[in-house]
Order: C-alpha cells, then sequence, then structure tokens
C-alpha cells in the first residue's frame, strides 16, 4: 500500500505543480497550495542565489497566515526542486537554505545522491526523483529516494520515451511507495487516468504556464492556449538533454524544427546558458489542447479538480 499521504495529505486532487524552469515563482507556488494541490518550482530560478531564501520566506510565511485564518482547510506543502547535474555549482549552498526552511517536499532531477535524500530527511522532509526508465528508478530509490515521478512520453520539457502505461506498471512490480505521473496531463480525466494505472499523484506542468501568476510572457502564454500535440517537437538541442518544446518557439529562434542537429550530452549545462535556452526556445508538454484560456491559477485548479470528480461520477455510474 502506497504511504503517498506522507507525501502531501488532504490534497483536493492528486496533483503536484511541477516546477518549471524560469517560469515557476512565489506568486505561482502560494497560489497552487492555497488551491489545495502541491506547488513546486526550481531552486535555480530564485537568482542570485540569496533571492532563494527570500523567496522561501516568502512563500512559508503566506501559507502559514492562511493556515491560521483557514485551520479546516489548510493549504497543500510546497516543494523545491534541486537539480543534481555536476554543473548545477549552487546545489550545497541551495540545500542549506532548503534546510534553513525545513522544506516538506525536494524534487530531485538529474541525478540521484544518497547525501542529498539524508539531508532532506535530517530535517524531517521528503524526496521525490523524477526518472525516465526503471534503470533510473531503481537507482533512485538505491540511494534513498521516498517516492518516483515517472517522465514519460509527451512531458513537458526534459522527459521520457516511455508509453505511461508500461511505465507505470513495471514501477509497481518493485515499488509500492508514493508514485507521480509526468506526461500530457492537463484535465481531471487525465488525473484520475493516471490514478486508474497505479499512480499516486499527476503531475501538471504547461497548463500552469497559462496562468496569470506564471513567469511566462503573454506570447508564451498564448502559444499554450492556441497549441496542439502536433505543435510540439522532440529535441536534446538547447540543453544536451531530450525534451519536448514547442515548434513556433524554435521557429522564431531561426531554426527549422524538422530538421534539428543532436546535442553533445556532455555539454549539458544550467547556467546563464541554458536559462538563455529556456527564455527564447519554450518547453511544452503534448497535453496543451485541453488548454483553453489564460487564468489565475486558482481558477484552473477549480476546473480541474471539477472535471476530476465529475470523471470519478461517470466511472461510477
Amino acid at each position: 500500500m502506497s504511504n503517498a499521504s506522507d507525501i502531501a495529505p488532504n490534497l483536493r486532487a492528486p496533483v503536484i505543480g511541477a516546477p518549471l524552469f524560469i517560469i515557476s515563482n512565489p506568486k505561482l507556488v502560494i497560489a497552487q497550495c492555497k488551491a489545495g494541490i502541491i506547488g513546486s518550482f526550481p531552486a535555480l530560478n530564485a537568482r542570485p542565489q540569496s533571492q532563494l531564501d527570500e523567496w522561501l520566506d516568502e512563500i512559508t510565511s503566506e501559507l502559514d497566515s492562511y493556515n491560521k485564518a483557514n485551520p479546516d482547510n489548510p493549504a497543500a506543502p510546497y516543494a523545491v526542486n534541486q537539480i543534481v547535474h555536476r554543473s548545477n555549482d549552487r546545489l550545497e549552498a541551495d540545500l542549506e537554505t532548503c534546510a534553513k526552511y525545513k522544506v516538506p517536499l525536494v524534487i530531485t532531477s538529474l541525478g540521484a545522491r544518497v547525501e542529498l535524500n539524508e539531508a532532506v530527511h535530517s530535517w524531517g522532509g521528503k524526496t521525490m526523483h523524477d526518472i525516465i526508465n526503471v534503470t533510473f528508478a531503481k537507482k533512485a530509490l538505491e540511494k534513498g529516494a521516498d517516492g518516483l515521478i515517472a517522465v514519460c512520453a509527451g512531458a513537458g520539457g526534459h522527459a521520457g520515451v516511455k508509453s505511461p502505461f508500461a511505465l507505470i506498471q513495471e514501477i509497481r512490480e518493485f515499488f509500492d511507495g508514493p508514485l507521480a505521473l509526468s506526461g500530457s496531463i492537463a484535465n481531471g480525466a487525465a488525473v484520475l487516468a493516471a490514478e486508474a494505472m497505479g499512480a499516486d499523484f499527476a503531475y501538471i506542468g504547461s497548463a500552469f504556464i497559462a496562468t496569470e501568476e506564471a513567469r511566462a510572457s503573454e506570447d508564451y502564454k498564448q502559444a499554450i492556449v492556441e497549441g496542439e500535440s502536433d505543435d510540439i517537437v522532440y529535441s536534446s538541442l538547447f540543453t544536451g538533454v531530450h525534451g519536448n518544446y514547442l515548434k513556433g518557439s524554435i521557429k522564431s529562434a531561426g531554426l527549422d524544427p524538422d530538421n534539428l542537429p543532436e546535442s553533445d550530452p556532455s555539454a549539458m549545462n544550467f547556467g546563464s546558458s541554458s536559462s538563455k535556452a529556456w527564455k527564447d526556445i519554450w518547453g511544452s508538454g503534448q497535453g496543451i489542447g485541453a488548454v483553453k484560456d489564460i487564468a489565475p491559477a486558482a481558477a484552473y485548479i477549480d476546473r480541474l479538480a471539477a472535471e476530476y470528480e465529475a470523471a470519478k461520477a461517470r466511472i461510477c455510474r
């Protein structure tokens, strides 16, 4: 039996708002948590490094005030995403800042480290590691991760190629702990489908780009609203790791989205050059056909929760 409630009890819907590089910010995280889902952001979004302390102070103070005013309807917990890849020279400093605020959930990406999991556990936090296959899933668990995020075909940003049907069933053969599913999830019916497959949480990112709180340009938000799965290109060119991007942004950068060269994975970098790539080349998953307008995050979560309950009601008829 999964102990997913240890990660996040009393969610309005079993959803984690995925950390969006450059885009996620305290305003979005706070809105997500108040609306009843786990909100998250990448630590690297806070630049310079000292800003991470300011962001965590803002998030914790706002959520504490909200919980005192709403004891019967507390906010969901929040998460911070840490890039574990060797190119991230801020990892140790960012982890120290997370320890100061006892961040409840740390999402790790692009590498798993025993000492990081032990550090988070030392202050009572939990960790979830995102993976694209069974090999990486087992490595993450061996190194102490509490849960997994299966990043499947169609997910925004750095994404795998596995069908969720295949990857979830294989993971559940050896792991019964907290498991989130990422890949083309943007409405309530898809959240329920993730649960039916064996996941505890749906991991939703691209739909939150088209929210008022998101730190994305209006053109980017509108491209999400107008886009569909045919507008997504899978390429390793921009960061050294395969990911999904909006075709229109690639064209605007003067590139041919149908003829992109491969990139050397050893060139992967999460410094200023990577930020520029994500600013100009817009990440997106294949599920954006379900996104119809730019709305406050709370309004989108209201709709998501209503769709989720309606889907459950249809199944139970």
